[in-house]
């Protein structure tokens, strides 16, 4: 093939490429994975099944920084939101043994784990329609005796990132 033919046939390819490019920047993901006219959420509290008291505020506190870093969308009073999440706490099982001591003269248990259960939706005012929703989201968390704490944050971690990543799929 002539040299000007080799290059012809570059710049033909580079220019296809940019073009193919260009034209995929105008596709976007406006609200970060939720339909475009919604750019406001208001996450409520959710009801809590659970004794446990700590879990409620933890799992929405969370829910709410998740959204609004994740989806790209600003947090609004639910009288004045696009789309409203809400759900239930439906089980919060805190003291499940996983792993034990060595020494066997000590009955105790070294590592535990716990459960969190939620059902949950993101409702879009707008339209009435639930956008996504989910019964029975578990996540587990891993912790050492006498930090429960950091088990529940684990669990709640993953349960909002299942929740994102549920939000997103649908767009």
């Amino acid at each position: 093939m002539p040299r000007s033919g080799i290059a012809d046939t570059v710049r033909r390819l580079v220019l296809g490429a940019s073009v193919a490019l260009l034209a995929g920047c105008g596709y976007g993901f406006a609200g970060g994975g939720l339909p475009p006219h919604v750019r406001t959420v208001a996450v409520v509290p959710f009801d809590n099944q659970t004794p446990s008291t700590e879990i409620q505020s933890e799992l929405v506190d969370r829910l709410r920084d998740g959204i609004r870093g994740r989806l790209g969308v600003r947090e609004a009073p639910e009288a004045r939101a696009s789309a409203v999440v809400r759900g239930t706490i439906v089980r919060y099982e805190p003291d499940i043994p996983v792993g034990f001591s060595a020494d066997q003269q000590v009955a105790v248990a070294a590592q535990r784990q716990l459960e969190v259960v939620v059902d949950i939706e993101i409702v879009d005012q707008t339209t009435g329609r639930t956008l996504w929703s989910r019964k029975g989201l578990s996540a587990r968390g891993t912790y050492l005796e006498q930090r429960e704490a950091q088990g529940r944050r684990e669990a709640i971690d993953k349960i909002v990132q299942d929740i994102i990543d549920g939000a997103q799929s649908q767009w």
